[in-house]
């Protein structure tokens, strides 16, 4: 059964839309993404899952070592997993990521017959999301990653945790909803003209501003080009101010 389409403020909206236009301004456009034009979805999905609570070099490394150490996903599935914790050690929690990862490459091919995801092609967006996400460990977040960032370069807006925290302090979404939540309810805001390139640059530019500017302790807000429309900017800088 679907969920329910999230309900959206038009204000909401338009205010996103805007701080889209002038971090872009500042970030750019038609940002070069993130992996070259011919990483596979499921080479993505396994980048993805390591990833989870995991700095982009950590993670990187990780899944280098996996493609050097065994070099076909069906190796990694089947070999011993004290031996892909090993190779994933430099991301974040690999006794946990090793055995989770083989599962997922152990369902695939049950589901499949073949370890490959390359038929999400022919499918829809949302029904390719909605397939990725009866994967163990598979939630929106990777899901959108997989659409956006491999090959497959659809129309899907993968959330942070920079991205949420500028989108929560901006108050366009509430933080008691989370990560999971908010890609969908995001997603739906953006308009619906936006081609997939567009809403790759909208995570990329929103993600960089709560990297270089929005900062989880003392962000930077007298240097915030959206610090009018920010209301917990705003009375930030008052506090000081008193």
């Amino acid at each position: 059964m679907k969920n329910p389409a999230p309900v959206i403020s038009s204000e909401k909206a338009m205010l996103l839309l805007e701080v889209h236009h002038r971090l872009s301004d500042v970030y750019g456009r038609n940002i070069k993404y993130f992996h070259d034009i011919d990483i596979d979805p499921l080479s993505e999905l396994v980048s993805a899952l390591l990833s989870h609570r995991t700095r982009n070099s950590a993670s990187g490394q990780a899944f280098k070592n996996l493609i050097s150490l065994f070099v076909t996903w069906e190796a990694v599935r089947d070999a011993p997993t004290s031996i892909v914790q090993e190779a994933i050690a430099p991301c974040t929690w690999p006794e946990q990521k090793a055995p989770r990862i083989q599962l997922v490459l152990q369902r695939i091919t049950e589901l499949n017959g073949t370890l490959s995801l390359d038929f999400l092609q022919q499918l829809e967006v949302g029904a390719a999301r909605q397939w990725l996400e009866t994967l163990p460990d598979v939630g929106p977040k990777t899901s959108a990653a997989v659409i956006s960032f491999s090959n497959l370069r659809g129309k899907a807006l993968p959330v942070n945790s920079h991205h949420f925290r500028v989108a929560h302090r901006l108050g366009i979404i509430e933080e008691m909803i989370g990560e999971a939540k908010a890609n969908r309810v995001l997603e739906s805001m953006l308009p619906q003209t936006f081609t997939a390139q567009e809403v790759y640059d909208h995570h990329q530019v929103m993600m960089k501003h709560g990297q270089k500017v929005c900062f989880y302790h003392h962000p930077d807000c007298e240097n915030c080009v959206v610090l009018d429309l920010c209301p917990t900017g705003q009375a930030r800088l008052a506090s000081k101010h008193l």
